[in-house]
């Protein structure tokens, strides 16, 4: 995981930003299923209503929607069962449908190099991750 790139991630249907701290990852369940993962999401989804259980164990999953347009852009693990908390995992309990979002690498402070999650801050240190998207990147988070 320390090696992996950062991705900022927005909504392919409107734009909109999604999270400004993601990694590419691979459903343990199905693992040609590839999406993007994250310890924090960003303010620009939501969670809707209901919870459900994934097909392949007990974890309470819920679908999280861009709050631009209302697609469905991925699903938060609300409740992990004891066999996936227990399997290897990064942490992350916020999932994005590679489908449904558009990757952009995050750049370093050099603003060449791309972002590595072992260079990246804390969520509360992270100043993309804070400002939420408020300040375009090409301006402060390269």
């Amino acid at each position: 995981m320390p090696f992996k790139p950062v991705y900022q991630l927005t909504c392919r249907y409107c734009t909109s930003h999604i999270c400004a701290r993601s990694m590419k990852a691979i459903l343990l369940a199905d693992t040609r299923i590839e999406l993007f993962s994250t310890d924090t999401p960003g303010q620009g989804i939501q969670l809707l209503e209901k919870d459900y259980l994934t097909r392949t164990c007990h974890c309470r999953i819920r679908d999280v929607a861009c709050l631009g347009c209302g697609n469905v852009v991925g699903y938060h693990v609300v409740s992990p069962c004891s066999p996936c908390l227990r399997s290897c995992n990064n942490g992350h309990f916020w999932m994005f449908h590679s489908d449904a979002c558009k990757p952009v690498e995050r750049k370093d402070n050099s603003g060449i190099a791309t972002l590595l999650w072992s260079s990246l801050p804390r969520p509360d240190r992270d100043f993309c991750f804070l400002l939420g998207g408020t300040i375009p990147y090409s301006k402060l988070c390269r």
